[in-house]
């Protein structure tokens, strides 16, 4: 893209009009915000369990003594090598808010189908602690449409971001976030979820990128990630921890 290249005044002028969109936009979030506060919830009524670093536990057991969790579904099939490089970038980010949502009564935990043996060395291997389960034998992920059996993928279409997606478009694993809440009677009720690119907001770096003279500069939606250890003008991350 061409830029002209304009005195400061003009530019304020350009700046200023740009504001008012960035004005309307914040507002517009803020009562999407408040109509997603505002959806209905449903009751969860299916026993599920979990392989956690802790031994088994069930869904209420995540909460972790808090009464609002927030499940990122973290592609990383029971056959993967590696977790998903797009779903490790959104977990690099979540380290440092943990402190932050905890003490706001909000637990954050990542899921996968793959074994927990897996998740572990892979969570190593990137230096994470952000908490990191398995529902591998579950049919968490099935329900919450984060995963796919090869027979729904064989029909040419699975549901996933509330739409019929062609299979062509799928995966076996595909990204999302569910969110549940607990009440002071222990029953557990679904929230939210969201699938596909309604996370990015999550996403400080791509915030960021938004803002800096190039933007994204990709080609596709997060073409240019790789997963942290694996950029070339980088020394290896976490070297120490290296077999």
């Amino acid at each position: 893209m061409e830029h002209q290249v304009v005195s400061r005044s003009k530019w304020l002028d350009a700046r200023k009009t740009l504001l008012a969109r960035e004005k309307e936009f914040t507002r517009l979030r803020d009562e999407i915000n408040a109509e997603r506060l505002a959806l209905p919830w449903v009751k969860v009524d299916k026993d599920y369990v979990f392989d956690t670093p802790g031994g088994k536990k069930t869904l209420p057991e995540l909460f972790d003594g808090r009464s609002q969790l927030v499940v990122y579904h973290f592609m990383f099939g029971p056959d993967w090598e590696a977790g998903c490089p797009g779903c490790s970038f959104m977990a690099d980010h979540f380290d440092g808010t943990l402190a932050h949502l905890n003490n706001h009564d909000v637990t954050l935990v990542m899921v996968s189908r793959a074994p927990l043996d897996k998740i572990e060395a892979y969570k190593a291997r990137m230096g994470w602690v952000v908490p990191w389960v398995s529902s591998f034998g579950s049919e968490f992920n099935f329900d919450y449409h984060a995963s796919f059996t090869k027979e729904e993928l064989a029909q040419g279409a699975v549901l996933y971001n509330f739409t019929r997606t062609p299979s062509e478009q799928a995966h076996d694993e595909l990204p999302g976030l569910s969110s549940f809440i607990r009440d002071e009677n222990g029953e557990v009720f679904h929230t939210y979820s969201g699938y596909a690119r309604g996370g990015e907001e999550m996403l400080s770096t791509l915030m960021i990128l938004d803002r800096a003279p190039k933007g994204r500069n990709e080609n596709s939606t997060l073409s240019f990630v790789k997963r942290h250890d694996e950029y070339e003008d980088q020394p290896k991350a976490h070297a120490c921890c290296a077999a």
